[in-house]
């Protein structure tokens, strides 16, 4: 039996306004964003979302800026009421939590990591990363080898007794990923972390967090405006526009078959083989790849993984399912057309 998901979100809704509810109550569904706030004064930051996030799974939510994705987080983690719908953590609706129910579930349930690090800049750096375990009131010592401990995962060694503003802003926000991964959360939600860093330290971060993820498989949910991020970080992306999720899928469902021409948009600049697998791109196993000894390789690995292998091979290579049983097969000339974007 398949376990729950994490997180569901039914029916959300969240209108900035003076009336939220009864305009709400009176909307015209056939109305665009545009059009209900010239009509009423209110703007609609999340249009009737629903969705599901499974435990330890990336979730990225990308969209232009004001398509609602900062919004829909805030929503989940209810710093921002909905004015409508359902938010389930692990089968219990969080909209009808006490304030005192909220601020146990993000004292030890659910922690986030914002575009603005929001250190304290007269706390040193392993003082601000003990400060969810300080104000749960863990033990001086305690809480000190337990930020010890992800002040090392996160790359900071011999940066403890520093302060903030000593530190690069790649730095700072390896402090504030520390900080939220120190109090061991269930969830970790991330509002575009990365997008006021530099290229080359963005990437560096990205590459950081995913390593972090391989290791302790936390449920994520990661917002950003940048396609290639939200391809690379995620197991599975929510496109939104206007406040409504367009299009929910893989990435390499995404990029292979986008629902319209706003998705096709994103995907146009994408390097194919980044995100197509194996098993979308091979065909029937000859009787040569079903002998043994080729070399094998998993329907679900992406194409770009086999650049090197592929390479030392004059055969094709055997495409096998989870079981090592080979469903297919794949050679260089159908890696090599798989990697032009105009395929």
């Amino acid at each position: 039996m398949p376990e729950a998901p994490k997180i569901i979100c039914k029916n959300v809704w969240k209108i900035f306004g003076t009336y939220p509810n009864r305009t709400l109550e009176n909307l015209d569904r056939s109305l665009s964003r545009a059009e209900v706030q010239a009509q009423t004064g209110h703007v609609i930051g999340v249009n009737d979302v629903s969705f599901d996030i499974r435990k330890g799974e990336t979730f990225v939510v990308m969209g232009l800026s004001g398509s609602g994705k900062s919004t829909l987080v805030r929503c989940i983690s209810r710093l921002i009421e909905p004015t409508a719908g359902e938010i389930f953590i692990d089968g219990e609706n969080i909209i009808t939590y006490s304030k005192a129910q909220l601020t146990e579930l993000r004292r030890f349930r659910m922690s986030m990591v914002f575009q603005h690090f929001g250190l304290f800049p007269h706390r040193k750096v392993i003082d601000n990363i003990s400060f969810g375990l300080e104000i749960r009131g863990m033990d001086k010592k305690v809480r000190k080898a337990k930020a010890m401990e992800v002040l090392e995962k996160v790359g900071l060694h011999g940066w403890a007794d520093h302060y903030p503003r000593e530190l690069s802003g790649g730095m700072q926000q390896r402090v504030g990923l520390a900080r939220a991964m120190a109090v061991d959360p269930e969830i970790l939600m991330f509002d575009e972390p990365f997008s006021a860093l530099d290229p080359l330290i963005r990437r560096e971060m990205q590459d950081e967090l995913l390593n972090i993820q391989a290791e302790v498989q936390k449920t994520m949910m990661f917002i950003t405006h940048d396609f290639l991020e939200a391809i690379k970080m995620g197991d599975r992306i929510a496109i939104m526009k206007d406040g409504v999720v367009v299009q929910i899928g893989t990435p390499e469902e995404i990029v292979t078959d986008p629902v319209d021409s706003y998705v096709r948009e994103f995907t146009e600049d994408v390097p194919r083989y980044k995100v197509l697998s194996v098993g979308k791109v091979m065909r029937v196993a000859s009787d040569a790849v079903l002998a043994d000894g080729t070399e094998r390789v998993n329907a679900h690995a992406k194409l770009d993984s086999l650049i090197d292998i592929a390479t030392q091979c004059d055969g094709p290579l055997a495409v096998v399912d989870d079981e090592n049983e080979i469903i297919g097969e794949i050679d260089q000339t159908m890696i090599l057309k798989a990697m032009d974007s105009r395929s």
